[in-house]
């Protein structure tokens, strides 16, 4: 019965909604109805309303978006018989509806996540027996030795922790290459990591031949284990000493959980980041993701593998036969398996890994090429719709996860449809300046509202499109051709920890260039139409101010791949930890000021110390996380700088032994509560009018950068590589 009537009162609010959307009234009434909406929206967020008036502002704001879509539909289309200018119309009308329905999915997921989950760590009363996997292809031994041993440091019962090196770089296949040197680097490979897993007391595992790529990696491992549980890590995802503490516990509750998912941390910034300057002031872009879409999609029970930084049980693996295959991103796709087979996931909402991501604007667009194309596969072989077993929000939850990456194809209409009336004359969007201002204007406003509710402190204004927009130039012919051929990708490994020693402009920059040429033009031309046919001068205002927005896109674009020169080769971490700094049998009281992969930079504090020549050889002495005894770490002096009675040393570990690479992991990644509270002072909302006029500045200075940037990419042609600018172009 009171299933019956919630099912009638949601037909009877179906009705009134439809009936509100197709309300006919004219013109004025719609922009008073826009303009209030707007005004109610805003005056929720002014006021902070959470709970139900989020839902309420959220309501107000989908009806702006339906009325929008309900006009769009019935009045803008070109007429059929006219298909120069229906066919791009109709083109750019399906771009809309993907967006519309993007954001439906989105709201269905995110509108209420679930709260971050309290911690496990004091409450584990059973520690079942864990193998830690850590697949490797062509990482480089001291990156592996860091995140070996922060895993063996983590906090666990040791008889109850097997850490494994899954070694794809040197299978035998790969020491039998026909390529001599191929043959031996797999060769020194295989026995430098077998001699540090020996001094790690880590076991070293490869395999006969590269099959399936990480899914038959780590399925080879599954097979030499016994472990109740699996812990994975990527290779650059180095574990603090809490996470099997915090996640491990959820199992005991629930004795179908096959996921325990915690987030991906990262040390330094992506290349957007790093060549806009915003890592250590605004979200970074997987924040998003991490800090809200996985809570919502864990609310449906469809939080989903991210290939790291989780722990998984064997039973329910070896019930699909291990992880998954078919597609690049077997991450994914063993959850949508699993998740049909009536197994549940669970996600834990705090940082317990720190990572590394590319560096280079290349590696970046391959890694999200790959990510992309996987998605693509799961579409195609998987279509989360119609898969059987999964609930119904678990199939939309996993819908708006694939069909994301569809989005090269609607940006890319959206960056092209001026030009079609600019150059062209065509008419593929029929209103009049008065049905923008009330229809697609407040569309565009209560759109970027309903986004800053959503993921407001986690994701700045237009920052969602400009990474979308550098990603499409690249990413939609990756995408084409797995539509086309979706066997056709192969897995690649994302290169880990490089460095950009000098500036310089990405290799796969030339698209933009020549983008935001022809974008300029565009607006020239839109500005000599004005004058020419004032008597379009509504509709030509329009599109002059769809390619402006475009324009500013672009030349933010141009700032993204003018890659900045570093002169530390990897991400330091703000500490402030006590040590004792050691040279020449004479010990000073000193800070841990930050740390990174490669070393520390220290204050010592002391009236009589000297400063120590460059490539000196001295020692820090400090106490473990782990409460064990202190312990001396050796390290080279890089540079010294005295201010009064403090000198501030930038020095290189030098580590010779298992205990070297124990105290760097220790030092790096022991404290997970560091990253916590480096994401939390990031987390702030600054509104859709500061953050817009923010990213504004923004992109005017990075148009200007990457134009200086294409300007001595030309002047030095043929010579050497540009060195870091000074002022205003480092």
């Amino acid at each position: 019965m009171r299933k019956t009537a919630s099912i009638l009162i949601w037909m009877i609010v179906a009705v009134c909604v439809l009936t509100l959307i197709t309300l006919p009234i004219n013109l004025q009434t719609q922009l008073i109805v826009s303009v209030t909406v707007v005004v109610i929206m805003g005056l929720i967020k002014l006021f902070k309303g959470e709970g139900k008036w989020r839902l309420v502002a959220l309501a107000f704001g989908s009806s702006i978006i339906l009325r929008y879509v309900f006009w769009r539909t019935t009045s803008t289309l070109p007429p059929i018989n006219q298909p120069e200018n229906f066919i791009p119309g109709f083109l750019v009308y399906l771009a809309e509806m993907y967006s519309v329905m993007m954001g439906a999915l989105s709201l269905f997921v995110v509108a209420m996540p679930l709260p971050p989950r309290p911690s496990r760590a004091a409450t584990n009363n059973r520690f079942p027996h864990v193998d830690v996997f850590v697949p490797t292809y062509n990482e480089d031994a001291g990156l592996l030795g860091n995140t070996l041993a922060a895993a063996k440091a983590m906090d666990y019962p040791a008889d109850k922790v097997t850490v494994w090196l899954l070694d794809d770089g040197s299978t035998l296949q790969k020491r039998n290459a026909n390529n001599i040197l191929d043959a031996q680097a797999a060769n020194l490979r295989h026995v430098q990591l077998q001699e540090l897993c020996a001094q790690l007391d880590v076991r070293y595992m490869t395999r006969d031949r590269n099959e399936h790529a990480k899914a038959g990696n780590l399925n080879n491992g599954m097979k030499h284990s016994t472990g109740e549980l699996l812990a994975v890590f990527d290779a650059d995802h180095a574990p603090a000493r809490d996470f099997l503490q915090e996640t491990v516990g959820y199992f005991d509750d629930d004795p179908r959980l096959f996921l325990c998912q915690t987030p991906h941390f990262f040390l330094n910034p992506d290349p957007i980041e790093r060549n806009l300057q915003t890592f250590d002031h605004m979200p970074s872009e997987n924040e998003m993701f991490y800090g809200i879409i996985q809570r919502g999609l864990d609310k449906w029970n469809a939080s989903f593998f991210c290939g790291s930084a989780a722990v998984l049980r064997r039973k329910a693996l070896e019930e699909t036969k291990g992880f998954s295959g078919v597609s690049i991103t077997e991450d994914c796709e063993t959850a949508i398996e699993l998740h049909s087979r009536g197994w549940n996931s669970i996600y834990v909402d705090k940082p317990l890994i720190a990572g590394l991501q590319p560096a280079t604007f290349a590696s970046f667009i391959g890694q999200r090429s790959r990510w992309a194309q996987g998605m693509m596969q799961i579409l195609r072989f998987r279509f989360p719709l119609f898969k059987r077993g999964l609930s119904l929000p678990q199939r939309l939850c996993y819908m708006s996860s694939t069909l994301f990456w569809l989005f090269p194809f609607p940006r890319t209409m959206f960056l092209f449809a001026p030009l079609f009336y600019l150059f062209f004359n065509l008419e593929i969007f029929t209103s009049s300046g008065g049905e923008f201002l009330a229809y697609s204007l407040a569309y565009m406003v209560v759109n970027m509202m309903m986004q800053n509710y959503l993921y407001g402190s986690f994701r700045w204004p237009w920052i969602s499109e400009l990474y979308e927009y550098v990603q499409t130039v690249h990413l939609l012919p990756a995408v084409i051709s797995v539509i086309l051929n979706p066997r056709k990708p192969t897995f690649k490994v994302t290169a880990k920890d490089e460095s950009i020693a000098v500036a310089r402009l990405s290799e796969i920059s030339r698209p933009f260039f020549v983008i935001f040429g022809v974008l300029l033009v565009a607006f020239g031309m839109a500005i000599y139409r004005l004058y020419a046919e004032p008597y379009k001068a509504d509709v030509t205002l329009v599109v002059a101010g769809w390619t402006l927005l475009n324009l500013i896109m672009a030349g933010c674009a141009l700032g993204v791949v003018s890659e900045r020169g570093e002169r530390s080769s990897s991400r330091r971490v703000r500490v402030n930890r006590r040590c004792e700094f050691g040279f020449e049998d004479r010990w000073y009281p000193a800070s841990i000021e930050d740390v990174s992969v490669h070393g520390a930079r220290l204050h010592v504090f002391s009236k009589t110390f000297d400063p120590i020549g460059v490539d000196s050889r001295a020692t820090i002495r400090f106490t473990p996380y782990s409460g064990a005894e202190e312990a001396a770490l050796e390290v080279t002096v890089r540079n010294t700088q005295p201010s009064g009675e403090i000198t501030a040393i930038g020095c290189l570990y030098n580590p010779q032994s298992a205990l070297d690479h124990r105290l760097i992991a220790d030092l790096i990644f022991a404290n997970s509560d560091q990253w916590t509270q480096f994401q939390l002072s990031r987390r702030r909302n600054p509104g859709l009018i500061r953050g817009t006029i923010w990213f504004l500045s923004v992109a005017a200075y990075q148009t200007s950068r990457g134009l200086v940037y294409f300007s001595r990419s030309i002047t030095h042609k043929g010579q050497k590589p540009l060195q870091p600018a000074k002022a205003g172009i480092q």
